[in-house]
């Protein structure tokens, strides 16, 4: 898996949130990656490593 993700990615995690829904939306990155509940609107930030780690696929790209 590539590890290239831009703002505004849409992600798969391998464990649903749980209001039930897992899709979320890259809304910051750096050191620390920004991720919004495509369900609940819900944020969470969590270290890019860990990110790398629970991401399952990337479900669209920023610019399509």
């Amino acid at each position: 898996m590539d590890h290239e993700f831009q703002l505004n990615d849409v992600v798969e995690m391998k464990k649903p949130h749980p209001c039930g829904t897992n899709k979320w939306k890259i809304i910051r990155l750096g050191m620390d990656i920004r991720i919004k509940c495509e369900g609940c609107e819900h944020s969470v930030l969590i270290p890019r490593k860990e990110f790398t780690r629970k991401v399952k696929k990337v479900l669209s790209k920023q610019g399509e």
